[in-house]
């Protein structure tokens, strides 16, 4: 391929394209391949040093601008550039008739190319023919036995997870039944050591009980204001228990298990108490009253369970 530019025309190329704007050293390069249509594109190691000898020359200079230079055609180099305004247009005639040679060689170096590639396919497709279809069949028939092993793995791979499964769920019913059963035993358990516990004490609820269960229900005649106890010390008056409330602890759902409900109700009474008690306060005179309460209601409850066995 001949040069693209003759002797001395790429430096007057340059000075024609400061002369339009000042430009840094990239922009050059990138005009220069966008004139040949991307058929050329000097490298930095053909513009960079024209452009410095150029300026060394006198005909640019450069100003620096975001750590780049940015070349400037002087007045000098405008004077040489009208100096050679005819050698300008016939080069600009050389840049068109370059880019169409640049195009035909490069159609002719495609072309027999591309020729020389459909040759070799057609000799290689004539002489595989055969063997390529001989070693389709192998594949697929290769392909179909792997698929066949394959289906009959995973078939049985379902079946044995099937059968687990099963196995598994007959389990789980299994120990379900059977928690269920112990539970039913614990809370059975528990509730004959409440009854045997409500029986040994005496009594462990009261008459703060009492306003839900129906009163008082003292066992004992009542000591006058001020009047010695059996310690000593004067007791305090307890004030009148106030009328039952009949719809205390309707909230609490039944199950369909008097020894369960029956856990639940001492739970809630517990948690009325301990709230009044957290809320409001209490003194010792009146722990020494709740006592008292809290055995009469025990007694009370432990003689509506019934005797003991």
């Amino acid at each position: 391929m001949p040069p693209v530019f003759a002797h001395g025309r790429l430096r007057l190329y340059l000075l024609k394209l400061l002369d339009e704007a000042p430009r840094h050293g990239y922009e050059v390069i990138r005009l220069l391949e966008e004139r040949f249509q991307g058929l050329y594109a000097p490298s930095a190691g053909t513009v960079y040093p024209r452009l410095a000898k150029l300026e060394t020359e006198g005909l640019v200079t450069h100003a620096t601008e975001g750590g780049r230079k940015v070349y400037s055609i002087t007045d000098a180099g405008r004077a040489e550039l009208a100096d050679r305004g005819g050698e300008l247009a016939d080069l600009e005639l050389e840049i068109r008739d370059s880019v169409s040679e640049l195009a035909a060689e490069i159609r002719a170096d495609v072309s027999g190319a591309a020729g020389d590639l459909r040759r070799e396919l057609r000799a290689a497709a004539s002489a595989s023919a055969t063997q390529v279809e001989d070693e389709s069949w192998k594949a697929a028939k290769e392909e179909l036995r792997k698929a066949k092993a394959e289906w009959k793995e995973q078939a049985r791979r379902a079946k044995d997870e099937s059968r687990r499964a099963r196995e598994e769920a007959q389990q789980a019913r299994r120990q379900a039944k059977e928690a269920q059963e112990r539970a039913r035993e614990e809370v059975q358990r528990i509730a004959g050591q409440l009854q045997e516990q409500f029986a040994k004490s005496g009594g462990v609820l009261g008459s703060l009980a009492g306003a839900w269960l129906g009163g008082s229900g003292s066992t004992t005649a009542p000591t006058a204001a001020g009047a010695p106890t059996a310690a000593g010390a004067p007791s305090t008056p307890s004030a009148p228990a106030s009328a039952p409330d009949t719809d205390w602890a309707r909230d609490v759902p039944a199950t369909g298990d008097p020894a369960r409900d029956l856990d639940r109700l001492l739970d809630r009474f517990r948690d009325d108490i301990r709230d009044a008690a957290r809320d409001r306060g209490i003194s010792d005179d009146q722990l020494a009253q709740a006592r008292t309460h809290l055995a009469e209601a025990a007694a009370r409850i432990a003689s509506a369970l019934g005797p003991q066995g």
